[in-house]
């Protein structure tokens, strides 16, 4: 048994477990391409793009290329956009992590290192571990393996940091793992499919802080904004040495997610024995000695059975923390005895119904600065998310909570990564959105856009669609009594200006409503 450990908690920037993952590091960055212990192996089994590999200088055009069944069995292997995403990604973490190991103990360090995490919700941690961004080791030579160049931050200024109001831990309040694709939540885990090497819907967890973590660390290069950081495109990612520190704490926050006992994972026999039991690729990766690690979901839920733990499970103090159900209801002036029983009420997602409530009317083109459209709400939809208000709180109302809102930004498409939104539901007009928290959706990350728009696969050309719950917003309106509306503004302000090349648009803005 061994304990992954929060990167700014073991004693220095060059604390002993640090500096001898760089030595592991730098261990496998020397073995060529075509070896599948090899760093660059185990990046491409994340995501591979030739062109792009090339033009970031991971790939020399004479580089030897692994035989075609090995390139078919490892690489393109990641699951993103799909319940199975957490599951494929402990796995990859612990193989990971066990090629590291070896290449330690070859160096003659310790048989049981265990990969740090980065857990940018803990106070003052947001900022990436100095160890990774110094050109230097710390004797000050050069070469320190864990530094990258293609970090550019959220500011694209080669600063950084996990802006605090760009993430959140929203996703921990869902009840649910599993989710709808059809517009209401995505669950906690993500939604049923198949192998999905880049699905275009996203579970709550991998959507935020996944994806915007990915994107606000990479950045893109502010003087050639169409390379991007290695962080921010997946089949970049893999090659940065601190995506397996945030992988770690993405894998943490499934095992916190895991201590409340409601909170199980999926039991179907299609994401317990994974896709390979309908005949799709199998999970499975290369280990030291020329083994193979196949695994399925249902062998990645008990961490103790997988050897390892978590020196803290606590989500992270610099976050604010999920509405829990109970206070919702209160805040809605429901009695406790019966929100206590709509709390204990199970209200699987797959069984409740999910409804269209309104929708803007046209496609938006994001170019710039600050875009604005209008959610048009369907007069009998409307009435009946204020007929579940109004059913909820009667006297000796069944254990039926109030329907859920959820805002879509559907078919969204572009070819850069590197876009961060900020959305907005309801701000008054002519209204400062920064002074406004409590209207803000939620924010977005277009991580994976450039391959759900030009890339090759099922959903190529469908581009991305994210879903933010937006119940604590239409809450408030109905106790304002502004539920009443014909129409809702939408506000999307990106984190910076959106340049025209990137070539960002928006299918269609969405209100879905999901209950009894």
């Amino acid at each position: 048994m061994v304990t992954r450990r929060n990167v700014y908690a073991l004693g220095g920037d060059w604390a002993e477990p640090i500096l001898w993952y760089a030595r592991g590091v730098a261990a496998m960055k020397a073995r060529p391409l075509a070896e599948p212990t090899s760093w660059r192996f185990y990046g491409a089994i994340h995501g591979f793009d030739s062109d792009l590999w090339q033009q970031l200088g991971y790939l020399d055009p004479n580089d030897p290329l692994p035989s075609d069944p090995l390139v078919q069995e490892f690489w393109r292997q990641c699951q993103h956009g799909s319940w199975y995403f957490l599951p494929w990604h402990r796995g990859y973490l612990i193989a990971f992590e066990a090629n590291v190991r070896a290449a330690i103990a070859d160096l003659g360090g310790p048989a049981a290192w265990a990969l740090p995490y980065w857990n940018y919700f803990g106070t003052g941690q947001s900022a990436l571990p100095p160890a990774f961004a110094s050109p230097d080791w710390p004797d000050g030579q050069g070469d320190n393996p864990l530094f990258v160049s293609q970090r550019y931050g959220p500011n694209n200024d080669g600063n950084v940091f996990v802006p605090i109001d760009g993430v959140n831990l929203d996703a921990l309040g869902d009840p649910e793992f599993e989710g709808t694709a059809s517009g209401g939540s995505t669950g906690f885990g993500g939604v049923d499919t198949g192998f999905s090497h880049g699905g275009n819907v996203f579970g709550g967890l991998e959507s935020q802080p996944h994806n915007n973590v990915h994107v606000l660390v990479g950045g893109a290069d502010p003087q050639a904004p169409g390379l991007l950081g290695l962080m921010t495109d997946p089949d970049t990612a893999g090659l940065d040495p601190i995506f397996w520190l945030h992988h770690a704490n993405i894998d943490r926050l499934w095992a916190s997610w895991r201590r409340d006992p409601q909170h199980v994972d999926p039991n179907s026999p299609n994401w317990v024995d994974g896709p390979a039991r309908i005949g799709e690729r199998a999970f499975s990766m290369p280990m030291p000695g020329g083994e193979t690690y196949d695994y399925t979901p249902g062998e990645m839920s008990d961490l103790a059975a997988l050897g390892y733990d978590y020196d803290d499970l606590t989500p992270g103090a610099a976050a604010p923390q999920p509405v829990p159900p109970a206070q919702r209801l209160a805040r809605l002036g429901i009695a406790p005895q019966a929100a206590a029983a709509m709390v204990g009420a199970r209200q699987v997602a797959q069984a409740q119904t999910v409804e269209m409530v309104g929708a803007n009317d046209h496609p938006m083109s994001l170019s710039g600065g600050d875009m604005q459209t209008s959610v048009k709400l369907d007069d009998g939809m409307r009435s009946k998310v204020v007929t579940s208000f109004a059913a909820a709180a009667a006297p000796g109302a069944s254990p039926s909570a109030p329907d859920r809102m959820f805002l879509n930004l559907e078919n969204v498409t572009g070819v850069a990564d590197a876009t961060t939104l900020k959305v907005y539901l309801g701000l008054p007009e002519g209204a400062d959105p920064a002074d406004h928290p409590d209207h803000l959706a939620g924010s977005v990350s277009l991580f994976g856009v450039r391959k759900a728009t030009v890339g090759e696969g099922e959903h190529a050309g469908q581009g991305l669609t994210f879903v933010l719950e937006v119940t604590k917003i239409v809450d408030a309106m109905h106790l304002a009594n502004r539920f009443d509306a014909e129409q809702l503004p939408v506000r999307i302000v990106p984190m910076n200006p959106v340049p025209d090349a990137a070539k960002v648009s928006i299918g269609r803005v969405s209100l879905f409503r999901q209950g009894g």
